[in-house]
């Protein structure tokens, strides 16, 4: 059989992969802190014809001869680029200014996240709305506001100071940000969280504005980073590989039709 139509194969099952990363990123351009994907593709193994000889004089040497079987999906790679802020004048919301991500925890589940849009539950502890995860401390612990505080503020460096009705202040705890050797490494979990993957490294959990990691920046959100302008390219080139593929496929299927035709 040609091989050309098994490489057109390949390639229709690439771009459908590439397509569907490029969907996930238009899908999420509204998605608080969301980080764009790129899928990146990589050439097949290929049939050596002929191996390579070495010069051997009075001859030169000779190339080998190869032919390519057809691409794969190389990598889809996250792109941790910093998304833009968005004020929202609500102190809970918290946006990280440079790296980091916030730790959020329930019992021994851990996980990280960029999304910052913080509400306060029943019990007055401070947690993330979609999943009931706790925001930690960078002392390990939950942030809890006492029922007669009436105002909290969180400074850049995520030191949370609440105001109880008789003025008094009252220190309730510091943001804790995590700093990973390789952000791009860690898996997605969904709801806009991460885990520790065995190439993200470990977490280094600490102050924000320490240790390379950014600053809190209170009643703001970080947006999205997805470009829409890259992402409506990459569909237009995405969807004309797809086509010339098709195109590969069915230029195979005649050439097959004329051999199978020979005998009339």
């Amino acid at each position: 059989m040609l091989r050309s139509l098994f490489a057109a194969v390949t390639g229709l099952r690439t771009h459908q992969t590439r397509m569907d990363v490029v969907g996930h990123n238009v899908a999420n351009v509204n998605t608080v802190a969301y980080k764009s994907a790129r899928a990146s593709f990589r050439e097949l193994f290929s049939q050596t014809l002929r191996g390579g000889a070495a010069p051997a004089p009075p001859r030169g040497g000779i190339n080998p001869q190869q032919v390519g079987l057809g691409t794969t999906i190389g990598s889809v790679d996250m792109i941790q680029s910093q998304g833009a802020l968005q004020a929202t004048g609500r102190v809970r919301d918290l946006a990280i200014e440079g790296n980091g991500f916030f730790v959020l925890a329930a019992g021994t589940e851990v996980f990280y996240s960029r999304t910052g849009n913080f509400t306060q539950d029943a019990t007055g502890t401070l947690v993330d709305p979609a999943t009931g995860l706790n925001l930690q401390t960078t002392t390990g612990t939950n942030i809890v506001v006492p029922p007669a505080v009436v105002h909290i503020s969180i400074d850049r460096s995520g030191n949370v100071t609440g105001v109880d009705g008789t003025g008094a202040v009252l220190a309730l705890g510091q943001v804790a940000l995590a700093n990973f050797a390789n952000p791009e490494g860690l898996t997605r979990a969904g709801n806009n969280l991460y885990s520790v993957s065995p190439n993200s490294g470990a977490a280094v959990v600490g102050a924000p504005q320490t240790g390379g990691r950014g600053a809190i920046v209170s009643g703001s959100l970080e947006m999205s980073n997805v470009d829409l302008a890259k992402e409506f390219a990459e569909m237009i080139v995405t969807q004309r590989g797809f086509q010339a593929n098709t195109r590969m496929i069915t230029v195979s299927d005649e050439m097959l039709q004329e051999l199978a035709n020979l005998r009339r």
